[in-house]
């Protein structure tokens, strides 16, 4: 009997793995299939076929499609837990009018670092008594002086 307890912690400790659990989101190698779209001459059919269907589609001038691959993983034990971006890529392709690609621009983690991003606000324009502002009082003075008894004594005296 006492072999059995000995044995079952041995069983756990073997069963686990230390290698991290990495999630992936999106269309995965995303960084090596792009290679294959040849600017045009792929057509949409080849792009579905190579990827998948997009993450996002918009619809300008031109389609507009936009493939992600996100992969996490858990940090180390210092870190507490903490989520750790393994990888982060972005692939925009535009498809003109004939269903051809006409351009594709990919971003890894570390070209999303670069893009600089505009610090200037601006400020609110707004006036002390906008119309929200008067319409709030008015509702407050029908609320506090329903019948209009106040206005009634302030014109007797």
């Amino acid at each position: 009997m006492r072999k059995i307890y000995l044995l079952l912690p041995f069983i756990f400790i073997l069963n686990c793995s230390f290698d991290k659990v990495a999630k992936h989101h999106g269309v995965q190698f995303l960084d090596k299939k792009h290679d294959n779209l040849v600017i045009n001459q792929t057509n949409k059919n080849d792009i579905i076929n190579l990827l998948g269907k997009p993450s996002t589609k918009s619809t300008f001038d031109n389609d507009v499609w936009i493939y992600i691959e996100r992969k996490t993983s858990v940090g180390s034990i210092f870190k507490l837990g903490k989520k750790e971006l393994l990888v982060n890529n972005v692939l925009v392709l535009e498809i003109n009018k004939m269903g051809l690609l006409s351009s594709k621009k990919f971003y890894d983690k570390q070209s999303m670092n670069d893009i600089k991003i505009a610090v200037n606000q601006t400020d609110p324009v707004y006036r002390k008594r906008s119309f929200v502002y008067d319409f709030l009082s008015s509702m407050r003075q029908k609320i506090n002086d329903p019948l209009g008894n106040r206005a009634k004594r302030m014109k007797d005296n």
